[in-house]
């Protein structure tokens, strides 16, 4: 509880005093479509969390286009987070996006009621919108949509749901994302069933909602088949491809262009597939932000990973890729 009442305060003064930009999230469905960056979580040698990196990695990801920025992921290594460690992150993610809207994980504690109790703290950091996960509950429509639709009740803050493999089973079902779209509550979702037949059966019910993708190779298909965006691990390092690759498609209804910016994304998602996400970790590094490769998580980077990832990066960078 003492943690609750210091969080909120800092919360509220940076809401108050830092931020005041106003945000994309409307009335409007469009709002909640687009490229939803996930921001890593940058570890001291130590272990620690950097958090004066972590301010300038957001405003970097930021500068690269981001139409959103997802902090608390399963990218952030976030089930590796402490519950405050969690809310300063979303508060600093909160405090230099910009005008940026942020969203953040705000249900991984065990209990019920320390669950309401996350929700309620990570409302408070200023984030513009919280995330779900399914919490291992997907293998039962009428269980998860109670479950999802009650906890709902306790913030007023537009809800993304994310099938965070983290916690299986976490696939969503069509018939239950419809369900849960119709309450008005839940604007989007993250995918991972990393096959078309599962978000096709998502789009088919998505109403004014945003089916986003997760899955690379399958990222121009989802598109074509309905899909409105895209949140995947590859946003951590290279978000620009993404929002280059939805503009084209979306907005100057470029197909061709949008299928030759995927390529340069699949080869993106290779690159750093091994290893992630401390490759990811150090390909932020080599274009500026100063992220050691430490993570949580276990992932490492040997001699000869580091230097397939410099040769990529040196490639990328000659023919306009990254920056």
């Amino acid at each position: 509880m003492h943690f609750y009442i210091l969080w909120s305060k800092i919360a509220v003064s940076e809401k108050n005093h830092i931020r005041k930009v106003e945000k994309m999230f409307t009335d409007k469905p469009e709002s909640y479509r687009g490229v939803y960056s996930l921001l890593l979580t940058p570890f001291k040698e130590d272990k620690s969390i950097d958090y004066d990196v972590y301010a300038q990695y957001v405003e970097w990801q930021v500068e690269r286009g981001s139409h959103h920025l997802f902090s608390v992921c399963g990218s952030s290594e976030m089930t590796k987070l402490t519950p405050e460690e969690r809310v300063k992150c979303a508060t600093i993610a909160a405090k230099y996006s910009g005008d940026t809207e942020v969203i953040a994980t705000a249900n991984l504690e065990p209990a019920w009621h320390m669950q309401v109790e996350e929700v309620k703290r990570m409302e408070q950091t200023g984030v513009d919108g919280l995330v779900f996960v399914s919490k291992g509950y997907a293998d039962n429509d009428e269980r998860l949509v109670g479950y999802l639709s009650e906890l709902a009740e306790y913030t007023t803050l537009p809800i993304i749901l994310y099938e965070f493999p983290g916690m299986q089973p976490c696939n969503i079902s069509g018939k239950a994302y419809g369900e849960l779209v119709k309450t008005g509550r839940f604007h989007g979702i993250k995918d991972t069933t990393c096959t078309m037949a599962g978000i096709k059966d998502k789009i088919a019910v998505q109403g004014d909602s945003a089916v986003l993708q997760a899955n690379i190779p399958l990222l121009f298909d989802a598109y074509m088949a309905g899909a409105r965006g895209v949140c995947a691990t590859p946003t951590s390092c290279g978000a620009n491809l993404f929002r280059k690759m939805y503009d084209e498609f979306f907005v100057e209804k470029n197909i061709a262009k949008a299928r030759e910016t995927f390529n340069e994304i699949i080869l993106l998602d290779n690159a750093i597939d091994s290893g992630f996400n401390a490759s990811a970790k150090y390909l932020v590094g080599l274009q500026g932000v100063p992220m050691t490769t430490a993570t949580r998580c276990g992932s490492t980077l040997s001699e000869a990973r580091r230097r397939s990832l410099e040769a990529y990066y040196e490639y990328a960078k000659e023919h306009g890729m990254l920056k």
